[in-house]
């Protein structure tokens, strides 16, 4: 699977979680490079993991699922970059927030996107097939790439079909201490994108990097 922008923090911290559990992991970045030099990061803090490094296209042609983990200002050119290797049939979970800080502002504030959100504006700009689903917004950066910190959160998934959260619940799940939770249709990832900004409060006043778990579920979430 390839990890778009696995050079920044999220997507370097999903990498190394990913590889961990066992899933060969290709760092996809804009420049070869810089993917190669984070795959050799990588490597050196999970030695078992198997990881390589490309441009991004090469990386997202290379795999079913691509995990997008840019910042929002990237995400409209990287995806624009990215159409002649995406393909139909391929699954693209997307991570971004439109966060002002994108534009100078305040990361506790949302840009307006006019599609409705990140998720939205992906699904828009993907050749046809190629199936979104929006998740890992919540999940702390700095808590993923520290190995040795428990999770034990949820990760909210949107999506319009069931069975492609379906299997990117599979995928997520591979990481101990992750249970993924089904919020609905991807008109909802407006809603789950904005807690990104909630929890970067929450974590500034109290100096932690909280993540979001839901009460009162059934035990089966995936039947």
């Amino acid at each position: 699977m390839a990890v778009i922008g696995a050079s920044g923090a999220l997507g370097f911290g999903l990498a190394l979680r990913l590889a961990q559990a066992g899933r060969p992991i290709v760092i996809g970045s804009r420049e070869a490079s810089r993917a190669r030099e984070a795959a050799e990061r990588a490597h050196a803090a999970v030695p078992e993991g198997a990881f390589s490094g490309e441009d991004n296209a090469v990386a997202a042609a290379s795999a079913e699922t691509v995990i997008l983990s840019v910042p929002f200002r990237n995400q409209s050119e990287t995806l624009t970059n990215l159409r002649d290797a995406l393909r139909p049939g391929q699954l693209l979970i997307d991570a971004t927030v439109p966060l002002a800080a994108a534009v100078g502002g305040k990361a506790t504030r949302m840009l307006g996107v006019w599609q409705g959100s990140a998720a939205q504006q992906a699904l828009e700009m993907v050749p046809e097939g190629v199936r979104v689903v929006s998740a890992l917004h919540t999940v702390s950066a700095a808590s993923l790439s520290d190995l040795e910190h428990p999770l034990e959160q949820d990760v909210l998934l949107c999506g319009d079909s069931r069975a492609d959260k379906r299997e990117a619940a599979a995928l997520i799940e591979s990481i101990a201490g992750l249970r993924c939770v089904d919020c609905g249709k991807l008109e909802m990832a407006r809603t789950t994108e904005a807690l990104t900004a909630l929890l970067i409060a929450v974590n500034s006043r109290y100096k932690v990097h909280a993540g979001i778990r839901l009460t009162s579920l059934p035990e089966q979430l995936w039947q």
